[in-house]
Formats: structure tokens, sequence, C-alpha cells
């Protein structure tokens, strides 16, 4: 990167910065016009003193009286005035886009340098510093770069302009003017140096207070565990005491140069009226003059405070720029085309050489020393090794996540460290221990490694085909990347397939394969489906309600479930579920914030049920303060049971002693919001209470009737009914299948039920199709909502599924039981005959069947043959081995 934010704007916005400039430089004459043509107007138009008519331009052309001379010179300078504006218009508009366009390739570039980075460089690196930089430190860089050369130029120009008419006005006047102009060019700067490294002090604690604020949410399990959040808040209190130090003395000093500034501009004033008026009075000067000497002397204040500014914001700006520099140009980055470049190769050598190859972190002990070896590409090998040994080291140089410190590794003839990552991405797969998943859907973390180079455009209209050469141009402009991110990023001749189709049934398979494909099942079983979209499946599945429906009406089965009628009341369902009929589309019909909504209000009050559900909720919240006041917050009972949180319980006691003594009419009308939302989450066969009788039941199916058929037709899009005839989009497709409530209160339900779903939906040929829906789930921020189990999985389905040459695996199924590891690995080295495995094992005893071991210890090579070899007495495999 450029060490100086000048030269990084002259190079990227040469051709524009002179640009500005010369419409600046053509602005002038007209803005001295518009300074000269009011001496003018007082002198002579209203002072009287040409003879009239007058010719207006010499010319010949035109003669005006007095009154048509002075409203055609206030004409003049009225349109002196639109062009003068229209000229700052178009360089203020002109000066951001070029800033924001210069702003937004600086972001790219460091994000850029970002993917180059080393991996060590994150341990000493965090993203609670990376993130701010990107986004906040830069942000006033985007203003002061469109303002680099324009600023100077327009302000330092205008100023110059005013600076000769007041010395064309009057010498003495001008003298006057700048008399000053040294003293502030002298001390401004000096105070403002000191601001500015306070500003880089500010800057630096920002950051650090960032990485601390970024470590706090990582390590937010084990300040919990140990009880230190004292510890931390301290921490930050002293932190933030440091920052507000800081930005304390640097508004005492701002504050004071801009009093300085403001005294010392209006001393020139004084000047003006004490000289000015003198000469005024004795005929040296005109009246008009000494009229325009001050209107150019009041906006003369503008550029020279906006000087000033700029000076102020280009030495933030510059210790802002040389910081960020600082941080994003470590040495060992890696080369740009390394990163983005097409290198591929036909042919995949056997090995991989290793030679006297070593590893350390900067300022650490080594890790790896000395290792040699010629590693096998088309064979099996286990890596093992005991905690520090290396053999992670190793694995990662293998994955060339990391490079040597010291010797060499290649792939044939080629220098492994400095190859494209399009051969190493491509043709290696390496999944470590705990693989970091996107915040998207797991089809979209399994496609991934899929996803190298956008394949083929998508279709658009005219409007936008027209939008997307817009925003190609604008990212050429910016120096950005005009890859297409809506594009057909996947690359199916990668997978061994060639379509869509065919991907997911391969993925589907995969998934079977690291058995992660029951897992993705149920989560299709609680995914939903658009029916205008897939009108066949919703009509298969409206086929497997029906086959279902038949199974579960025979006797034996018949009180697994209870289904919708609109009929009956169900009481597996919560009174908030029976009162709607229906699925709420969207917040409106929310079923947490039923009570407070109106048109479910008029509905209850229309049946006099208003009154009856508000007592309701004050015998549920009499009964759960009487069941759980003397439970310690956060029993599990809470999450079980109750409709109160911990939290809450002692808020709903004055509120049942109320009732109780002055019934509900004494309640007002929060109070009586909070007692009614109690009884919506009722389960007549769950809870039991008997709160929700027969008559109450009968008295809520006439509320269900109610609310259907008055349903405001605005209201219609937020609630869909239950049909047995048509499917429900907003229901989940397990919802939809059982169109019903699973019954409480007996033993195995849920399993029962759950195996009659997935033989129906197995003799319907639907798996794989709700495995498909399964695989739009959402896995959270990082994964966050799968388990570790399931991570590991789909870490290494991911890898699968593009089909390497090469598969890296760094105990990369410890999470699984021992019975699930053997499985896996025997499918995994199944599939892959023929190509290479280099497995880091977590467990020794599943070496054995692998073509070849290596062992480390203490950063070297200890061992290395077949397990049987390996495997005597006193040898560093049985160490391990026995250790195991």
């Amino acid at each position: 990167m450029d060490q100086s934010i000048f030269r990084f704007i002259w190079r990227h916005s040469k051709k524009q910065q002179i640009w500005v400039i010369l419409i600046t430089a053509i602005s002038f004459p007209f803005l001295y016009y518009s300074l000269d043509l009011p001496k003018t107007i007082v002198d002579e138009a209203i002072g009287g003193e040409a003879n009239f008519p007058v010719d207006l331009f010499g010319l010949g052309l035109v003669e005006l009286g007095q009154i048509e001379y002075l409203f055609t010179l206030s004409g003049l300078f009225l349109l002196l005035v639109v062009i003068n504006g229209g000229f700052k218009y178009y360089i203020n508009v002109y000066r951001g886009q070029l800033g924001e366009r210069m702003l937004r390739r600086l972001r790219y570039e460091l994000y850029f340098r970002v993917l180059r980075f080393r991996l060590p460089r994150f341990k000493r690196m965090s993203s609670g510093e990376i993130i701010p930089m990107i986004t906040s430190e830069v942000e006033p860089l985007g203003g002061f770069i469109g303002d680099a050369f324009a600023l100077p130029a327009f302000q330092g120009g205008t100023l110059l302009v005013y600076l000769g008419f007041i010395f064309i006005q009057d010498p003495i006047l001008g003298a006057a003017t700048i008399s000053l102009y040294p003293i502030q060019a002298y001390i401004i700067p000096k105070l403002q140096r000191r601001v500015n490294e306070l500003g880089k002090q500010r800057v630096q604690t920002v950051r650090r207070l960032a990485d601390r604020i970024g470590e706090t949410v990582s390590g937010s399990q084990e300040i919990h565990a140990h009880d230190t959040a004292s510890l931390h808040l301290a921490d930050t209190a002293a932190r933030l005491g440091r920052i507000f130090d800081i930005r304390f003395e640097i508004f005492k000093r701002k504050f004071f140069i801009k009093f300085l500034n403001n005294f010392l501009n209006q001393l020139t004033p004084f000047f003006f009226y004490s000289i000015g008026g003198y000469l005024v009075l004795q005929g040296s000067l005109s009246f008009g003059a000494l009229v325009a000497v001050l209107a150019a002397y009041k906006d003369l204040a503008g550029p020279w405070r906006e000087l000033l500014n700029y000076y102020q914001m280009k030495e933030d700006v510059r210790i802002k720029y040389g910081q960020v520099v600082e941080q994003f140009q470590p040495e060992d980055i890696m080369p740009p085309d390394q990163l983005t470049g097409d290198e591929t190769l036909d042919e995949l050598p056997p090995v991989m050489s290793f030679q006297n190859v070593g590893f350390a972190e900067e300022g650490g002990l080594p890790a790896l020393e000395g290792v040699s070896l010629e590693l096998p590409l088309d064979r099996h090998v286990a890596v093992l090794g005991a905690g520090g040994s290396g053999r992670q080291e190793f694995m990662m140089l293998a994955a060339r996540l990391l490079v040597p410190t010291s010797g060499r590794i290649r792939l044939g003839d080629k220098d492994w460290s400095t190859l494209a990552e399009g051969v190493v991405g491509r043709r290696f797969a390496y999944v470590g221990p705990s693989p970091f998943l996107f915040t998207d859907t797991l089809r979209a973390n399994l496609y991934y490694g899929l996803k190298h180079r956008p394949l083929s455009d998508p279709e658009r209209d005219d409007e936008g085909r027209a939008l997307r050469h817009r925003m190609i141009a604008e990212a050429l402009a910016s120096g950005n990347t005009i890859h297409d991110p809506e594009a057909d990023w996947i690359d199916y001749d990668a997978a061994g397939v060639e379509t869509s189709d065919q991907l997911e049934a391969r993925a589907i398979d995969i998934l079977a394969m690291v058995e992660l494909a029951s897992d993705v099942y149920r989560m299709g079983l609680g995914g939903t489906i658009d029916p205008g979209r897939h009108g066949e499946l919703a009509d298969c599945l409206l086929e497997a309600r029906q086959a279902l429906g038949e199974r579960l009406a025979d006797p034996e089965l018949g009180d697994l479930v209870e289904q919708w009628d609109a009929g009956r009341f169900n009481t597996s369902a919560t009174v908030a579920e029976n009162l709607l009929f229906g699925t709420p589309v969207g917040p409106t019909f929310s079923l947490e914030r039923l009570a407070d909504n109106a048109y479910v209000l008029s509905v209850l009050d229309k049946v006099g049920l208003t009154d009856a559900l508000v007592e309701t909720g004050a015998q549920v919240a009499e009964t759960m303060i009487e069941l759980f006041a003397d439970l310690p917050p956060g029993h599990e009972f809470f999450e079980q049971f109750s409709f109160i949180s911990s939290d809450e319980l002692p808020d709903f006691q004055p509120l049942v002693t109320r009732v109780s003594k002055e019934g509900i009419g004494a309640l007002k009308d929060e109070e009586r919001r909070r007692l009614l939302a109690l009884p919506f989450k009722l389960i007549p066969s769950r809870h039991r209470l008997g709160l929700v009788e027969e008559s109450m039941q009968d008295r809520l199916l006439e509320a269900r009737a109610l609310f259907a058929r008055d349903l405001p037709e605005d209201l219609k899009p937020c609630i869909e009914f239950f049909d047995a005839a048509r499917y429900n989009a907003s229901a989940s497709i397990q919802d939809n299948l059982l169109f019903g409530k699973i019954r409480y209160g007996q033993a195995g339900n849920q399993d029962r039920v759950q195996g009659l779903i997935a033989d129906t939906v197995e003799a319907m040929g639907l798996r794989e199709t709700v495995t498909s829906v399964g695989l739009d789930n959402p896995v959270g921020v990082a994964g966050s909502r799968l388990s570790a189990i399931q991570r590991q999985k789909l870490g290494l389905a991911r890898a699968v599924i593009k089909h390497p040459d090469v598969l890296l695996l760094d105990e990369a199924t410890s999470a699984l039981d021992g019975a699930a590891q053997n499985r896996v690995h025997d499918r995994l080295r199944e599939r892959f005959e023929g190509r290479g495995i280099v497995w880091s094992l977590h467990r020794p005893a599943m070496a054995a069947r692998f073509d070849e071991v290596i062992v480390f210890k203490n950063g070297r090579i200890a061992q290395r043959g077949s397990f049987e070899e390996l495997d005597t007495d006193g040898s560093a495999l049985r160490e391990l081995t026995d250790a195991e």
C-alpha cells in the first residue's frame, strides 16, 4: 500500500483531481465579478453619478435609464449568484462521489489484504482490531479524499480572489485583511500538533477497547463460569476513563484553537471600520467600495476557516491512514496473484516433498524442525503425535494454511508456498477439529467449497441488466471486482455432476456417509415450503397427510394425534391456536402478542370472553405463584411448566391480591392485558389446571367462527387458516403431515408419531425431498444452531463433496463416538480409494487401517512406516497407544 495518503489519492484519481481543479479555476472569474458588481450597483446605479442613459456594454447596442440600469445590474448579480452556486454544487457533488469511490476502493483493498494475511497474523491481530479499522476508522478518509486537492484549490483560490478584490479597492485595507494571517498560520499548526498526537492515542485506545470487548464476547462462558464479571467491568471502566481523559483534553485544546481563531478574525473588522471609515470620510475611498470590501471580507472568513479545518483534517487523516497501513502491511502477506490467480495443474504429482522444513511462530519456539519426507498423495497416511508434537502444524503446512519458516515444500517441480490457491483449494481439502460455518443455510455451507468463480450469470430483465451494467461501471471505477455475487458460482464439474438436482442427490448421499442425513431430515420436517413454487411437492405432502391420517384412524393409534377440526376444540393445542385456527403470517397475530391485538380483543368482547379470560389469567397467575414462589430463579420447572418467568413472578403478586379483594374491575388496562396474555398459553390436556372447561371451550369455538367470519380484508393475508384440503404454507412440513397436535400424557407418543411420519414419508418416496428442505435450514451465527458433532460432520461433507484429489483431516471426527468414528472412517477410506488421505488421528489405534503411519514427537518425525512395523515395545507409536 502507498505509505502516503496523498500518493494513494493521486495514483488512483489523478485525472479526476485535475478535472475538479480545472472546473474550480473556471469558476473564479464569475466569483470575482460577483464581488465587483455590488460596488457598481451602489456607486453608479443607485448613487446616480453616471450620465444616463448609459451604454450597457459599451457597444452602442442598448442604452438604459437609471432604473433600467439598476434592475439590469441586479439581474446580472442574481445570474452570477446562480452560476456560482451551480459551480459549487457540481464541485461538491463531484468531490463527494470521488471521495466515496476512493473510500470504497480503500475498504476493498483492506479487506483483500485481510484475505491475504497468513494465519499466524490473526493470533497477533484480532477481529476486534480489524473490523473497526475497515469500517469506522477509515470513514473520515472518504470525505478527505474528495477534498484532498479540490478543497485547497477551491477555497485557496476563492481566498485569493477575495484578497485580490480587496487590494484592488484599497491596498491599505488589503494589508489590514492579511495582517493576522501569518500569526494564525504559525500558531494554529503548533497547537494542532498536540491535538493530532492525542487523536492518535485515542484511536489506539479505542482499538484496544474494541479488541477487549470482542474478547469478552468470545470468552463470556469463562467469565460467567469463574465469576469474573467485576474484573472485566473494572478493566473496561479504566479504559473508558482513559478515552474520556484523552477526548476531554482534545476538546479543551480544540476549542481553545477555535476561540483564538475567532478572536483574531474579529480584529480585522475593527481595522475596516476604523481605517476604512477614515478613508471614506477623507474621500480616498468610495462608500460603495467600503461596502463591497466589507461584503467580501464577510465571505472571506469562510475560505480561511475551511483552509484551517482542512489542515486539521489532513493531519488527523494522515495519522489514521498511517496507522491503518502499518497494520495491513505485514512482511509475510500473501501475493495478490496467489489468492486470485487461476493457475492449475493438469496432473497432481504422486508426492509432496518436505525438505528440511521448520515452522515457528514469531518470537516463539519452533513447533517443527528439520522435517524431511516424501508425503504420498495417492495413499492413505495416518499422522500421530501427542499435543505439542508438531503434527497439527504439519497438517496445516500440508494444507498450505501455514508456510514454512525454514526449508521448502515442493509439489513436483512447484514451490508449494507460492502455488495459487486455485490449485490448493480445488485439488486439496482440509478439515480441522472445529470447522467454521458461515451464517447461512446448510446447503450454502455444504456447497461452499465448490464456489471458486462465477460460472453463469443470472437471468435479468432489462431494468436488472441496466442496473448490473451501472454496478460494473462503478466497481471498475472503484477498483473493485466485477464478479456478480448473484451468479451461479457452483462448479458442478468439480463435484462430478452436471445439474443442480444431481448435486443435491450427491449431497444427500454424502450426508448419509457422514451420518448427518437423519439430522437434516428432521430439520426438513421442521421447515416450510412455498406451494406456489413447489406445487407438486405440496400435493405429494397432502397425499402423505391423507395416508398418515388413515393410519392414525386405527383405533390402536387414534390417541396419538388430536387432529384439527373446525367444529371441535383441540385440547392438545393452546387456547391461542384454538382461537385462530390457523398459522400466523407475520407479527400481526403472533401468538405471544394476541392480548395486544385490537381485532382479537374486539372478537372476545363480542362473545363476552374478555372478562372471563382475564379472570382465568388471574387464576393462572395465582397458581403459578403458589407452585413456583419458593423455587430459585432459573429452576428448570420455570422453563417446563410456568407461563411466567422467575423475574416477572413477583410483579403478578399484587395483581392477584387486588383481583381477590376488588375484582378485575379494579385493574388498569395494562394490568388486564398482562393477565389476559396468560390463558392464551394454556394447553388443557398438558397443564390440567381445570381452567378451560367445556363451557369456555364452546365460547372459544364461537369466537373462532366469529374471528374467521368478520376478519377484515387487510388482515386476511396475516393468517392462513387450517384446511384439510389445502397445504398450509406457514406451517412446518411435520405440522402439515399431522394436521393436528400430538397428545400429551402418554409415554412414548412423540417417538411413535415420529416413527409413523418416517414410515409414511419413506413409503411415499419423500425422504430425500424432505431432507432437501432441511438443507435450507439456517445454521445460525458461525453454526451456533448446530451441535459440535453436526458441525464436524458438515465440515467433512463440505470437503468430500468437492471431490478433492487429497483429503487432509486433522482430528476431523474427534467429537463423534467411537462406533460412529469407525463407520465414518471406513466409508471415507472406501470413497477415497485410489486418492490420497492424510489423517491426523486422535486415537492411535485407528492408524492400523492406514497404508502408512507417521509419528511426530517434539517437533520431529519420530517414526515412519506401516502400523505393524512401528507397533513395537518402546516405540513412539506404542507410547501413544498406551497413553490412549
